[in-house]
């Protein structure tokens, strides 16, 4: 019903269109504090899914199947965010088992060391006792921890105004999280170099995300500009072979990024740029400002749908 449906779509005048599907972490089992994250049994029905009813393309060989006006119906691409190791423990052989690509945005600064600031927050607040997070002193509130609920609520509060805070009052939060948890917190979430390396050679591309995940928009122009350009310098020294692929922190446009870092983009010598946007690409949209989201459904058949909706919007 998905592969008819996507056929008729590309008659009906909606071809020559691609769905980039985008994630982050897989998990080995759920996790009701991290519940967006799919853990590996879900991540695999949907790349059964995929690999049965679409046509999933290597980025590369999609832009440029696009651009000659030649992209099959059903044209979808897999893409992963940041970085985590889990892309490479229990991803890669979901994908190997289906034949399928996908490309992998990391934040260079991150490859083989501490974890990135917002999963130390996550980690912080997994850790923390029960009861009132008072952080008034910083600016930022007070959260209860009592129930599981609540603690979800307050982590998704407390991440959200993170991300915009400027990086030494973000450091200063975690340092305090973190020194109310102690020692008891996990390390190693990131992919290491070794890791990297065995993704390319099993056929997974590489792209850019920036060095340390920014806002990009919380930065002055020099130092966006270093996080671009530096990001894909480090991450070309570990491959020895071109990153021509970047994706923006966050990811939404004019607010998380704007004009000024597409243009970076563009003259860091990157061949197109992925915004967090829902939708389909074509061949007339801003080759640096491109559709892609991330898919939440539950059921196999609302998945599917929903990829249709995208294709065809």
């Amino acid at each position: 019903m998905l592969r008819s449906a996507g056929d008729t779509l590309a008659l009906a005048g909606r071809g020559n269109r691609l769905c980039v599907v985008n994630y982050h972490r897989i998990l080995a089992a759920p996790d009701p504090m991290l519940d967006s994250e799919p853990d590996v049994a879900t991540f695999r029905w949907q790349m059964a899914l995929l690999a049965r009813c679409f046509n999933v393309m290597a980025l590369p060989d999609a832009l440029a199947a696009l651009d000659a006006g030649r992209l099959p119906p059903r044209s979808i691409c897999i893409t992963f965010d940041d970085g985590y190791r889990s892309v490479h423990d229990l991803a890669l052989p979901v994908l190997k088992e289906f034949k399928l690509p996908a490309t992998v945005f990391v934040a260079s600064g991150y490859v083989g060391e501490r974890n990135m600031w917002n999963d130390r927050i996550i980690e912080a607040v997994q850790g923390l006792p029960a009861g009132q997070l008072d952080l008034r002193d910083l600016g930022l509130g007070s959260y209860p921890l009592h129930s599981l609920a609540e603690r979800r609520t307050s982590l998704d509060a407390l991440t959200e105004a993170s991300k915009y805070l400027p990086p030494a009052a973000r450091h200063a939060l975690i340092e305090r999280l973190e020194s109310l948890v102690g020692d008891n917190l996990a390390h190693g979430l990131m992919l290491t170099t070794d890791m990297l390396l065995e993704l390319d050679r099993n056929g997974i591309e590489i792209g850019s995300h920036t060095v340390t995940h920014p806002i990009l928009t919380s930065l002055d122009d020099d130092t966006a500009r270093r996080e671009i350009i530096d990001s894909k310098r480090q991450l070309e020294v570990v491959l020895g072979k071109p990153v021509t692929l970047f994706a923006y922190p966050n990811g939404k446009t004019g607010k998380d990024f704007d004009a000024r870092h597409a243009s970076m983009a563009r003259e860091a010598g990157f061949s197109a740029a992925f915004t967090t946007v829902p939708g389909s690409i074509t061949r007339s949209d801003d080759r640096y400002q491109l559709a892609r989201s991330r898919p939440w459904d539950k059921t196999p058949l609302m998945f599917g749908l929903r990829l249709l909706r995208w294709l065809s919007a």
